[in-house]
Parts: structure tokens; sequence; C-alpha cells
């Protein structure tokens, strides 16, 4: 379990979760087990599996953490990790290359170093690997998705079509939600372009509501350092500044 217990003390010295300092830079970090997942009872080859490298912003941050504390000892976590990812926004070109010249490099050494990990395992170990990989994403998302639904995000948008089932499900014809669901595309499929209009303008109609809820609820989330839960085109802009992006 050497791989593990490296990991959370890099994820400890930083103080916080990878995930909250990237929250604070605007930009998404991956789990630092996204590459490879293990089942847990192939303890020997988990033991053996290579480290991957640190990104450049979160080796910037776990160098200028002990600064910050150091220096502001009575801030808390959460004020740091703002300041540092300003820091980090606000630092100049030159001086971002060479820490992302250090992670390439140690990426390039990760990535030869996993293939020959990869070619080791048996078909057998392969197959648990993939299915543990596969488990692991589906969770993954499930736990994103309640997050966001306690934090409120809006609901998506619903197409022309789908305003149309929700109307005519109940009276479709069918014994089961199969059979209904079966009928009202079918139905959907005959319907004239003019009939269908009615429901392409609830559709629009739809979207500018989730357009403003999410401007709104967007906002919010920047307002109380949740920038990990924006959609990443807003993440990418967050660079010039919210202010300009939501004029």
């Amino acid at each position: 379990m050497a791989f593990l217990r490296s990991m959370w003390g890099v994820l400890n010295a930083l103080g916080r979760s990878g995930a909250e300092l990237c929250s604070g830079c605007g930009s998404r970090l991956r789990s630092p087990f996204s590459f490879v997942y293990l089942p847990k009872w192939f303890s020997s080859v988990l033991a053996s599996c290579p480290k991957k490298p640190v990104s450049s912003y979160l080796r910037f941050s776990k160098q200028q953490l002990p600064i910050y504390r150091a220096q502001n000892p009575d801030a808390k976590t959460t004020e740091l990790v703002r300041r540092i990812a300003k820091h980090w926004r606000e630092l100049p070109d030159s001086e971002k290359k060479i820490y992302r010249d250090a992670y390439k490099a140690e990426w390039e050494v990760y990535k030869e170093n996993i293939s020959k990990f990869k070619e080791q395992l048996t078909p057998d170990e392969i197959t648990s690997l993939e299915k543990e990989i596969l488990d692991k994403r589906l969770k993954r998302k499930a736990v994103t998705k309640r997050k966001l639904i306690q934090l409120g995000k809006p609901k998506r948008p619903r197409s022309a079509y789908n305003v149309y089932v929700a109307e005519r499900f109940q009276e479709a014809k069918g014994e089961s939600p199969q059979e209904k669901l079966k009928t009202v595309k079918e139905n959907w499929k005959n319907l004239s372009d003019s009939e269908k209009e009615l429901y392409i303008q609830h559709a629009k109609e739809d979207e500018i509501r989730y357009h403003n809820e999410m401007k709104s609820w967007e906002e919010h989330m920047i307002e109380i350092g949740r920038k990990d839960v924006l959609r990443r085109t807003i993440k990418q802009r967050q660079k010039y500044g919210a202010e300009e992006y939501y004029k």
C-alpha cells in the first residue's frame, strides 16, 4: 500500500484535497487514481504501481502553502488556497514553464513505467483492471451528481421531444412503460412540422430558463469558492475574470 500512503502524504501536505486546490485555480484536477485502478485483492500489483506525477499547479501549490501558512497563521486553508490560486494566475508564463516542464518530464517517465507495468499483467488481471476502472468511474459520476443536486444545480433544458414525451406519456397506449414510450415515439415521428413547432418553442423557452439559472448558480458557486463544479468553458474563461464573462 506504499502507493496509497505516498499519495495521501501529498494531499495531506497540501492541507486540503487536490480537488479543492483546483477549485481555486479554476481548473479541473483528475483523480490521482484516474489512470489506473486495481482490484483491492490485487495488493502485490498495487504496491508496485508507478506513481502518477503531480500537476504543475499542485507542484506550485505544495511549495507555496507552507509559506502562506507561515505568513498567515490564522487564515483558513480555503482562503490560503484562493490566494495561491491568484498567485498562480498572475505568475508570468516564463515561471509557470518551469513547473510545466517538470511535469511533462515526469509524465513521460510515468507513461513508460505504466506501460511496462501493464505489460506484466495477465489477461485475467487486465479484465479485473478494466472492470475496476468502469466501477470507479460510475461511482464517481454518481457521487458528483448527488453533490451537484445538493448544491442546487439547475436541471438541464429539455428537448422538444422530451417536452412532448412528458405531456403525452401517461395517456399513451401500452401496458408497460416501454410500450408507452414506443407509442409516443411513433406519434412524434408522425407529427407535422407545424405541430412540432409548439414543443420546439417550449424547448427554446426552457433553454433560456436554464441559461439564466446557470448564470446565477455559477456566480454563486464562484462566491462560495466552488469553482470545481463550474462548467469547463466557464473555468477557462475565469482567467479573464467573472465580471467580463457575465456582462
